[in-house]
């Protein structure tokens, strides 16, 4: 006659199933490994020439994931530009001069440029005819009115102007590598380039206030 196996010796031997809890930690892993991959497929590729089946390879799952948890590749492409947007969101200080936060933003972007690599690819694969849109909230143009209000733009400046000027400086030190060679003649990987573009970008927005006293001995020497 065969032995018989205890029944404790059998539930032992038998994998558990996970808690809710464990699914849910899973899932969320799944998910920002999904997120962490596209960045890098969206930031090198564009939305067009980046793969769902290159993204879930480098993230490590299925494929059929994306679908689950983003319904397609646009979804995870919206989800990919929230989440870039907060986070960028907290490079700016709302408590420093709006130059010192232009000097911190061109130093974020260069020591990781996808965002801005994603946000070009995105801008030069635009259909004219559907015009891609920005998450909500994505761009704190309210803050450069309140800014503006403090006196740290002049009046006669379009706040809006300004931040478009101050996103072109910072874009044009990640796209244009060619560029900041040929101008600077500076390697636009390397720590002086950084260090002087910041400074200078810091020193020009600097230069955005009125200061009126000043405007007042101008117009007085005339």
């Amino acid at each position: 006659m065969p032995p018989i196996t205890p029944p404790k010796k059998q539930a032992a031997g038998r994998r558990r199933s996970p808690r809710p809890d464990e699914r849910l930690r899973d899932a969320d892993r799944t998910r920002g490994e999904l997120l962490k991959a596209a960045f890098d497929e969206f930031a090198a590729h564009g939305f067009a020439g980046a793969r769902v089946q290159d993204i879930a390879a480098r993230a490590g799952v299925d494929k059929q994931l994306i679908s689950y948890y983003f319904d397609n590749k646009d979804g995870l492409y919206q989800e990919v530009l929230r989440a870039q947007f907060a986070r960028d969101a907290t490079v700016s200080d709302p408590e420093l001069p709006l130059e010192d936060n232009a000097a911190r933003y061109v130093r974020h972007a260069l020591a990781d440029p996808r965002m801005t690599r994603l946000l070009v690819w995105a801008g030069l694969s635009e259909d004219p005819e559907h015009p891609q849109t920005l998450p909500p909230g994505s761009l704190d143009g309210a803050g450069m009115v309140e800014r503006q209000e403090r006196g740290e733009i002049a009046p006669d400046l379009d706040p809006a102007s300004v931040l478009l000027i101050m996103i072109g400086a910072v874009t044009a030190a990640v796209a244009l590598p060619q560029v900041v060679r040929a101008v600077m003649g500076l390697d636009p990987d390397s720590a002086d380039f950084e260090e002087r573009y910041a400074q200078e970008l810091k020193a020009v927005i600097g230069r955005l206030r009125r200061d009126e006293r000043d405007s007042t001995e101008r117009r007085s020497e005339r």
